[in-house]
C-alpha cells in the first residue's frame, strides 16, 4: 500500500481529486472530519450509551461519549508521533504532496472519535440482543427468506458494520451521510471484510466484520480509492486493514484496559489498594516516588498513574507501529499493535481483574438482562410492522407504530433484508433512556 493513496481527501460525490497543497491550512479536510463527527445527532446520542455500567446514576463512570472522545485524544497523540516519524522516513509526502504531522493526527483523531458510534443501547450485550433476536428468537423466521450473508448480518449484528453505515448512508438532504474523507472511512474500518465466511483466519483483521450487504458496493469504492489490498476474492469480499487502523484500535486499547479499571475503582467494585498496586506494576519505572507519596486522594493518585501508563503505552505503541511499517504496509501484520507490547503480562492482569470485578458484577449482569428484554421487545414490535407494511397486513397498531419511526428510517426498497436491517439500524441509534422509554411506552406505561 501507498502512504500518499492512503491519506485520500476524497468524499463521496467528488469528481476530482482533492490535493493536500492546495487545502486551506485554516480548515483542512481531515479536520472537517471531526467536526462533522462531533456534530451529529448519532455522536451525541452516545452521551447517554453505556460504556460499561448501563445506566450509572454515578459522575464518576464513563459513558460511551466521554470513552470516545477520550479515545480520541490518545489516537490523535499517536498519530501526530507517529507522523512525525513517517515523514522523516518518506519525506516526499511533505516535499511534494504537502502533507504535515497533523495530518495523521486528524485522521486518527477523527475515526477514533467515531469508533464506538454504531453501537447500540446497553453496550455490547446491546449487540448480542440483536443478533440473538435473529438467531434464537422471533427473528429465525427470517432465515429461509434471506441470503446467508444477509441473514449472517442480523444474526451476528455488529457495532463496527453499523457505524460505517451511520458515516456513509445517503438519505434525504444528506447524500453520502457525513461525507467524510475515505482516508478516515479507511482508517475507521477495523474489520474490512463482510459477515461471511466467519473468522477464516486468526487474522486480527477477520476477527469480527466491517460492512452489512448494503454498504458492500460504498467499502468497495473506499478501498480501491485508498490502494487497500485485496484478501478476498469476488465471492467474499475482504481486504487488508488501512495502516492508521492499527492506531486507532490501540488507542481504544489503552483507554478501555486503563480507563475502564479507573471506573471500577471509583465504584468500589475494584479495591483501591490492590488496584494501585496493578497499575504501579505498569509504570514502575517512571514513577516519581516523591511526587506519588504528596499525593492524598484516590482520585489524585489514580490521575497521576493514569497519566503514566497511558503515556508509557502510546509510546511504546509509536515505536511498535514503525518497527512493523513494512508488514503493515505489505498487509502481513496480522496482530494488534498492543499485542506485542512489552507490558502485555500487566495489561491482561488488568484486564482479568476488570472482567471479574466489574464486567461480571452483578449490577452490569442485572442491567443487561433488562437490555436484553428491552431490545428483544422493541425488535418484535418493529420488524412484525414493517413485514405486515411488506404483506400488506398492516393493523391498526401497525400503522401507528410506522408512523413514529418512517421519518427517520426508509422503507423504500421493497426488500425485507433492507427492511429488518433499518429497524436494527433504528434500534441501533437509541440512547438507553430513549429505549427504556420506547419499551415503557409499548407496554402502555407512558401515563
Amino acid at each position: 500500500m501507498d502512504w500518499e493513496k492512503l491519506l485520500s481527501l476524497k468524499r463521496f460525490g467528488d469528481t476530482h481529486k482533492r490535493l493536500r497543497k492546495e487545502q486551506d491550512e485554516t480548515r483542512l479536510g481531515f479536520e472537517v472530519d471531526y467536526d462533522r463527527i462531533i456534530f451529529s445527532s448519532e455522536f451525541r446520542s452516545l452521551q447517554d450509551k453505556t460504556q460499561v455500567i448501563p445506566m450509572s446514576k454515578t459522575d464518576f463512570v464513563h459513558t460511551r461519549l466521554t470513552h470516545s472522545l477520550e479515545v480520541s485524544v490518545v489516537g490523535r497523540s499517536l498519530g501526530r508521533r507517529v507522523g512525525q516519524k513517517l515523514l522523516g522516513k518518506h519525506p516526499h509526502l511533505r516535499d511534494i504532496h504537502g502533507y504535515q504531522i497533523n495530518d495523521f493526527g486528524a485522521i486518527v483523531a477523527a475515526a477514533a472519535l467515531a469508533h464506538d458510534i454504531g453501537n447500540p443501547p446497553f453496550g455490547h450485550s446491546g449487540e448480542k440482543a440483536i443478533g440473538e433476536f435473529f438467531k434464537t428468537g422471533d427473528g429465525r423466521y427470517f432465515e429461509d427468506q434471506l441470503t446467508k450473508k444477509q441473514y449472517e448480518d442480523l444474526c451476528s449484528f455488529e457495532g463496527n458494520a453499523n457505524g460505517l453505515k451511520i458515516l456513509t448512508e445517503s438519505r434525504k438532504g444528506r447524500i453520502g451521510g457525513l461525507r467524510l474523507s475515505y482516508a478516515t472511512l479507511g482508517a475507521f474500518t477495523k474489520y474490512p471484510k463482510e459477515s461471511l465466511p466467519k473468522k477464516p483466519t486468526s487474522h486480527i483483521a477477520d476477527k469480527k466484520y466491517g460492512f452489512f450487504q448494503n454498504e458492500k458496493e460504498t467499502f468497495q469504492e473506499v478501498a480501491e480509492e485508498l490502494g487497500l489490498i485485496k484478501r478476498g476474492n469476488d465471492e467474499h469480499i475482504s481486504y487488508c486493514r488501512h495502516p492508521l487502523v492499527f492506531l486507532v484500535e490501540a488507542a481504544d486499547d489503552i483507554c478501555y484496559t486503563i480507563i475502564d479499571f479507573e471506573d471500577g475503582i471509583n465504584l468500589g467494585l475494584i479495591q483501591e489498594e490492590y488496584a494501585l498496586e496493578y497499575l504501579i506494576n505498569l509504570v514502575r519505572g517512571s514513577i516519581q516516588t516523591k511526587t506519588y507519596n504528596a499525593l492524598e486522594s484516590t482520585e489524585d493518585r489514580l490521575s497521576y498513574l493514569r497519566s503514566l501508563a497511558i503515556n508509557t503505552l502510546i509510546n511504546e505503541a509509536v515505536d511498535l507501529f514503525m518497527a512493523h511499517e513494512e508488514d503493515i504496509l505489505a498487509g502481513t501484520f496480522s496482530k494488534s499493535l498492543m499485542d506485542y507490547s512489552a507490558y502485555d503480562a500487566q495489561i491482561n492482569d488488568i484486564i482479568k481483574l476488570s472482567i471479574s470485578n466489574v464486567y461480571q458484577s452483578q449490577e452490569v449482569l442485572d442491567k443487561e438482562i433488562a437490555g436484553y428484554k428491552v431490545i428483544n421487545e422493541l425488535l418484535s414490535v418493529f420488524t412484525k410492522a414493517v413485514v405486515n407494511d411488506l404483506n400488506g397486513t398492516l393493523s391498526n397498531f401497525d400503522k401507528v407504530v410506522l408512523k413514529s419511526i418512517r421519518k427517520n428510517v426508509s422503507f423504500n426498497s421493497g426488500e425485507l433484508y433492507d427492511h429488518l436491517l433499518s429497524v436494527c439500524f433504528y434500534i441501533s441509534k437509541m440512547s438507553d433512556s430513549n429505549a427504556m422509554l420506547t419499551f415503557q411506552k409499548f407496554r402502555g406505561n407512558q401515563f
